[in-house]
């Protein structure tokens, strides 16, 4: 996880906005699980509070999981989501904030209970992020909550990414419970 950060400071080096398409480029468009990872650590920082963030990762989320339902073997985006801009300071913010959690991060994650991440476990892990993905809209009607959503696709996409699959059972579970205690907590 830390490299990945490193490969989206180093696509914001010297530019005052980075694109979507940029940072993709950074991490490699042949790859679906650090897309997935991309946009739950943007959706897990500060920029998840920005307008229209949460909606843009949701569809980033179901564009690229749909595309590995389909088979597909190379990601393709449409120009208006890789053209949108993330201004320079506050990607280097999230980035800062991230860094000690990835580096707690790399040294738990490894290749375990790979059935639960590989064939059927893999097309499991795309819907359940597909439906997290159609749910992004509604977060914007409350304040960074989307930072559970992004938390839970943060772990999908490391699973993916390390062929952990206890990773990918924690990411069930903060599928499965977010929502609950989001609702619990807006309730009272």
């Amino acid at each position: 996880m830390e490299q990945l950060l490193n490969w989206m400071q180093e696509s914001a080096r010297g530019r005052s906005f980075v694109s979507i398409g940029e940072m993709m480029d950074s991490v490699g468009r042949r790859s679906f699980g650090p897309m997935v990872l991309l946009a739950g650590i943007i959706l897990v920082t500060p920029l998840s509070g920005v307008p229209g963030i949460p909606t843009v990762m949701g569809l980033l989320t179901l564009l690229t999981l749909g595309q590995v339902l389909l088979g597909q073997k190379h990601l393709w985006l449409p120009s208006w989501i890789v053209q949108r801009r993330i201004a320079r300071h506050r990607l280097q913010q999230g980035l800062r904030w991230l860094r000690p959690s990835a580096q707690r991060i790399d040294r738990l994650t490894r290749p375990r209970l790979t059935f639960i991440v590989d064939g059927p476990g893999l097309y499991l892990m795309a819907l359940g992020c597909m439906v997290i993905s159609v749910a992004m809209p509604a977060t914007e009607v409350v304040p960074f909550s989307s930072s559970i959503a992004g938390l839970a696709l943060t772990a999908f996409g490391l699973a993916m990414i390390s062929r952990d699959g206890v990773l990918a059972l924690v990411a069930w579970a903060i599928s499965l419970t977010g929502p609950i205690l989001l609702v619990r907590n807006l309730g009272g």
